[in-house]
């Protein structure tokens, strides 16, 4: 669906150090940012030795997403994309705080994966500051991990997420607020530790230059320009006379920087070693700063999917070509149903018709990538493909539903697999799948040939078939296969019958 002109979007990112919000209206082609919000929250300096979110960090979090509700309350709810990061994704007790945030915000709030996250940084920069020539390295130092890409254009090479930011690194090796040689030394060592492993092949790739983004970096920027330790960008001796002021203040409260806010002096210490160690790792000489980050990605991203040019579709393309899915088949099912889809939609009240419809596509479209492991199971090792992949565009909650359909689409209906899903969400995916079920039970037989019109209808649990006169008759395998599907719905609590 085509968005309508001048109409606002709004993108919302829940950063480990920050939350930041951006607005901006989409008109001929162009985005124009018309507000920026930014809170720093440190959500990351309230998770304990058990990895709990703090009852106090869970409240400011809450507090500004209230405020940050209020802003968007006029917006339409499909153009609105709202992401945790780091720590959401590594709190135990994530799951409590989303259900909060989510009520605080007005809008669903997802999970996306370090890679995902990676992918929409470079996705921020890359729009703000376009380069079709220059094969870049951008650099994103957040308060619970950094992320590493080296792209060109739009496209990227390789891209990694490194468990390392200015608050967790704060916390590990600033605690007492004290700033020592041996501290800034300790976290440099840690960062070339977390780079070692990628090192090599990111100076494989190489690159022609580099760019920082976000709070840690842009902040970095300011406070030696500021001081005039060099004109444009970070050099690496700049970055080495701020570690020298930075021992000769020796504690965070006594930093006084121009360009530098009391919000940012207590983890300041720590990004900016963070970004020394990465300066050694990969010998860099400078970086230049971009505008763009994380929210100016979600936002791209968002205008993408309303514009039909959806990165998910790209990468189930792509997961069906790299596990060899025979394309005849999944065609065949996709197309089964979405004429189901369509019959039962309103009855079933399937929530967000739109993005339900697109889930069990792509249900469709990769079913069967289990097969390349074995065909014994397949769907078992399809379920766990799906899970663990990293793909590229989907947040965690979007890929546990597209893991459920393929996990769930044969043999036995394992009901207590959905229990991961949350919300209304949780029935619409288990209806999806027992449409993903039939379509693929009316095609085992991987024929060319075309079926007949069938007809669905349904009324809660009660699924109801009807086929033409006869050809059950004379499709005997096909009126076995659904006579066993009947018993393995009617176990999970579900009725079908045909005609």
């Amino acid at each position: 669906m085509k968005p309508q002109q001048d109409e606002p979007y709004a993108a919302i990112d829940l950063g480990s150090n920050s939350f930041h919000m951006i607005v901006a209206n989409y008109s001929d082609g162009r985005l124009q940012i018309i507000d920026r919000i930014k809170e720093m929250v440190r959500l990351a300096s309230g998770l304990d030795e058990t990895d709990e979110l703090s009852e106090d960090s869970i409240q400011r979090a809450l507090a500004c997403l209230q405020r940050f509700g209020e802003r968007i309350k006029e917006i339409p709810q499909a153009n609105i994309r709202a992401v945790g990061t780091n720590t959401v994704r590594q709190a135990r007790n994530g799951g409590y705080f989303l259900s909060l945030a989510d009520s605080a915000l007005g809008h669903p709030i997802e999970i996306i994966a370090g890679q995902e996250e990676a992918r929409l940084i470079y996705q921020g920069v890359a729009h703000t500051t376009y380069d079709e020539i220059n094969k870049r390295l951008v650099i994103d130092i957040g308060g619970g991990s950094t992320e590493l890409i080296i792209g060109q254009g739009f496209d990227i090479f390789s891209m990694d997420s490194l468990y390392m930011g200015c608050v967790n690194m704060s916390k590990r090796f600033f605690d007492d607020g004290k700033i020592k040689t041996k501290k800034i030394n300790k976290t440099i060592l840690y960062a070339r530790q977390e780079l070692e492993s990628i090192e090599a092949a990111y100076k494989k790739i190489g690159w022609d230059l580099a760019l920082g983004s976000s709070g840690t970096i842009t902040t970095i920027r300011d406070v030696v320009q500021a001081k005039k330790w060099c004109e444009t960008g970070i050099t690496a001796a700049a970055l080495s006379k701020l570690i020298d002021a930075l021992i000769d203040f020796g504690d965070s409260n006594a930093i006084e920087f121009e360009g530098l806010s009391e919000h940012r002096k207590p983890v300041f210490a720590s990004g900016v070693a963070v970004l020394a160690g990465i300066f050694e790792g990969l010998g860099l000489e400078k970086i230049n700063v971009s505008n763009g980050a994380l929210r100016e990605g979600l936002l791209y991203d968002l205008i993408g999917r309303m514009h039909n040019e959806d990165i998910r579709d790209k990468t189930v393309t792509d997961v069906s070509q790299r596990y060899g899915v025979d394309k005849d088949q999944a065609n065949r099912v996709r197309e089964t149903a979405e004429k189901l889809f369509h019959q039962v939609n309103t009855d079933w009240s399937l929530h967000d018709e739109k993005e339900a419809l697109k889930l069990l596509q792509w249900g469709a479209l990769i079913h069967e990538i289990g097969l390349s492991i074995a065909h014994a199971q397949y769907h078992h090792h399809g379920g766990y493909l799906v899970t663990y992949s990293d793909l590229a565009g989907f947040s965690r909650q979007e890929q546990i539903k597209l893991a459920k359909l393929v996990r769930s689409h044969r043999r036995k209906f394992p009901l207590n697999e959905f229990e991961a899903i949350s919300g209304h969400a949780k029935q619409s995916v288990i209806r999806l799948s027992i449409l993903l079920r039939l379509a693929t039970v009316l095609h085992r037989s991987r024929s060319n040939n075309s079926l007949p019109d069938i007809r669905i209808e349904v009324d809660k649990n009660a699924i109801h078939l009807f086929f033409p006169p006869q050809w059950l008759f004379e499709h005997p395998l096909t009126l076995a296969d659904l006579k066993t599907e009947q018993n393995y719905l009617q176990t999970a609590g579900f009725t079908l019958d045909f005609q």
